[in-house]
């Protein structure tokens, strides 16, 4: 969320990989069509090569360039598709790119936007055109009553990532106490994070919420942030960061203003080097969550399933419309199993 390999608690996620390269392994009947081919003198006609477009931010921190590394070992795994790869630093840039796949011919799209609101009409646009969209993570932005633009949605349970997350944090805290918020990049990954943490720590009116400020999922953003709360705010007892990056950035900012004995942070997304502070009990780092980047490489194994043997409208029968991966709470007790040296992320 380590995650990048967690084999344990992301079985199912493998199993959904498998699942769905299952279902595009039934073999094309090539033998009837070459002799009929050859019967009649003619030369058999290759089969079409389908052509995929990956579409996913840059590797800005540590989760994308995670994301990255995953996306890419997919692909490797189907040299039987024509891929079109791009990475955009934000929407602008992941815009262009798409549409300049659906230029190139692309029967299919796997997206992780940069944000979801704008990159959701490029999507609504490729889904009129007839395109398999496979959406992972940062979801698109339907109408209520509208028909979801993405064939295939998978994601991370983000809302028990804020929830779990937030519980940990309150009975933490004893119930009481001084606390500042560290939200994401605006997409619906950070708002149901963001609202179901705040449903939790309505439940502790002895709580106060100090302050709530984006830092972007960014490291250097994290630090300008803290940097600014801990100048304005002269007692804080815990900060809910929902992500590793920032969580580093903000440690930062604590340690270089010598608060580091005051408070303590809570981030996600199963970083190793914070997987490892969790593991050998830093008193600032309590506790983590998972979150994988892996999920991405579900989302190409799925697309090729359902494109690479010309049998889409078939496979699709078969495919489920929403993914959700669980994710873990992580604790001195339980580190050991998620941390892994050699990861990437």
């Amino acid at each position: 969320m380590n995650t990048a390999l967690n084999r344990r608690s992301f079985g199912s996620l493998a199993l959904v990989s498998c699942l769905a390269l299952l279902a595009g392994m039934a073999p094309t009947d090539t033998t009837s069509t070459s002799t009929s081919a050859a019967d009649a003198g003619q030369p058999a006609k290759p089969a079409k090569k389908m052509k995929i477009g990956v579409s996913v931010p840059a590797a800005d921190h540590g989760w994308t360039a995670g994301i990255g590394w995953w996306a890419k070992k997919a692909m490797e795994l189907h040299p039987e598709i024509d891929w079109v790869y791009a990475t955009a630093g934000g929407p602008e840039k992941q815009i262009a790119d798409i549409e300049d796949m659906m230029v190139k011919g692309v029967d299919g799209l796997v997206i992780l936007a940069t944000e979801s609101a704008p990159v959701t009409p490029i999507a609504r646009r490729a889904k009129e055109k007839g395109l398999f969209i496979v959406n992972v993570d940062r979801g698109f932005i339907s109408n209520p009553g509208e028909a979801s633009i993405a064939d295939v949605f998978l994601e991370g349970d983000n809302k028990a990532f804020g929830r779990k997350s937030a519980e940990f944090v309150a009975k933490k805290m004893g119930g009481k106490g001084n606390l500042v918020i560290l939200t994401g990049i605006p997409c619906t990954v950070d708002t149901d994070r963001v609202n179901a943490a705040m449903e939790v720590f309505k439940q502790y009116p002895d709580i106060k919420i100090l302050d709530q400020q984006p830092a972007m999922w960014n490291r250097e953003k994290g630090l300008q942030v803290m940097e600014n709360l801990l100048a304005k705010h002269k007692k804080i007892d815990a900060v809910w960061a929902q992500d590793d990056d920032i969580l580093l950035g903000a440690m930062q900012a604590i340690k270089e203003a010598g608060r580091a004995k005051e408070m303590w942070i809570v981030g996600g997304a199963g970083m190793k080097d914070v997987i490892k502070m969790v593991m050998e009990k830093d008193p600032m780092v309590p506790a983590n969550m998972t979150y994988p980047p892996s999920m991405i490489a579900t989302g190409v194994h799925m697309a090729a399933s359902a494109l690479r043997d010309g049998k889409r409208d078939e496979i699709v029968k078969f495919l489920p419309k929403h993914l959700m991966i669980d994710v873990e709470l992580v604790t001195p007790d339980n580190a050991k199993q998620f941390y892994f040296a050699d990861s990437v992320y």
